[in-house]
């Protein structure tokens, strides 16, 4: 890079990175903060309930299904990986495939998640009741996942409109690689949300 273009690119660019990026981690430090204020929360009512809170999934198939479902998050994590990669060698044709297929993995999660809610709420759980213990359980974790099931369909949409961008010609590399940090940080999330909701909630 010319002293020239690198003069234009930091006059253009003074926190030395583009502003959508910027501002997508911005946005992702402060719903971050929502996410760790809700699981810290969860955490001290359960520790403070230790004798009474309830542990209602068993290995088998709570665990084991959801366990499929965090699979399914991680590989859609990969395919945007590969999306983000082909967008900055300048091929948008693989790149909206990569996307396609990132979303895919995205509508799997939440179809999934949909069904565990559906067979829990058949077992009478629901957000104000319970039928292993605290009703409080049952509204951390339907508040906690259904928040977190908001943002993977949200990120859907958005991958979509990407995707659209991207084919039409209209969408720069910066912007796939936006939708990526978004798509990256709602697997985060939920790599805390399943040990804590899941993991320890295992039938002895």
């Amino acid at each position: 890079m010319s002293i020239h273009a690198a003069a234009t690119h930091a006059s253009s660019s003074p926190f030395g990175i583009g502003s959508k990026k910027f501002g997508m981690w911005l946005f992702i430090v402060s719903d971050a903060l929502t996410f760790a204020t809700l699981l810290v929360c969860y955490a001290y009512v359960r520790m403070a309930n230790a004798e009474s809170w309830p542990v209602p999934f068993a290995f088998s198939p709570s665990v084991l299904f959801s366990t499929g479902m965090t699979l399914v998050l991680l590989s859609s994590s990969l395919t945007m990986v590969f999306g983000v990669h082909a967008m900055q060698h300048g091929d948008r044709g693989r790149a909206v495939r990569w996307i396609l297929l990132t979303m895919m993995g995205g509508a799997a999660f939440v179809v999934l998640h949909l069904t565990e809610w559906r067979h829990l709420i058949s077992q009478g759980m629901t957000p104000a009741a319970n039928p292993w213990g605290s009703p409080v359980f049952g509204a951390a974790f339907f508040g906690i996942t259904g928040l977190h099931m908001l943002h993977v369909t949200i990120g859907v949409v958005y991958l979509g409109i990407t995707a659209a961008g991207v084919g039409r010609g209209r969408f720069t590399e910066e912007d796939v690689e936006a939708s990526g940090l978004y798509w990256h940080f709602v697997d985060l999330v939920w790599m805390f949300v399943f040990p804590l909701l899941y993991l320890m909630s295992v039938k002895p």
